[in-house]
């Protein structure tokens, strides 16, 4: 017995329909764009309507949600790609480092700077030198 040819097509439209669905959802994490129901159908060309009806995707749009509504600004990073506290921390130290180190260079310099104008003013002039 050979299997309807509708029900072959209508199988084949909700297999496509949930590929684009999940890849759009994929391309929005990624991305770093807020998942929602509305952005993700937009996404994928697919009604709204139609991913409510999807537990997995659904659910999925729902985690992703949750993840970044309470993130604040990180919330426009995808979640595999937001800085730990450790390299944070370790960012932190080391620009901490280079302000001291710059503070340091500076601070040599300016005494060079004053010694370097103290000996030209300390300088006997010849009666060629003329200041304007």
């Amino acid at each position: 017995m050979r299997p309807d040819p509708l029900s072959e097509a209508a199988a084949r439209r909700h297999e496509l329909t949930r590929a684009k669905a999940v890849q759009a959802l994929r391309e929005l994490d990624r991305a770093g764009t807020p998942v929602t129901f509305a952005g993700v159908a937009q996404a994928a060309g697919i009604s709204r309507s139609w991913l409510y009806t999807q537990p997995d995707i659904s659910g999925q749009i729902r985690r992703l949600r949750q993840k970044t509504d309470g993130a604040g600004s990180a919330s426009a990073i995808p979640a595999g790609q937001r800085p730990t506290d450790a390299s944070l921390r370790a960012r932190l130290a080391a620009a901490l480092d280079r302000s001291k180190q710059l503070a340091d260079e500076n601070a040599r310099l300016r005494r060079r700077l004053a010694r370097a104008l103290g000996d030209e003013r300390s300088r006997p002039r010849s009666g060629n030198d003329h200041d304007s």
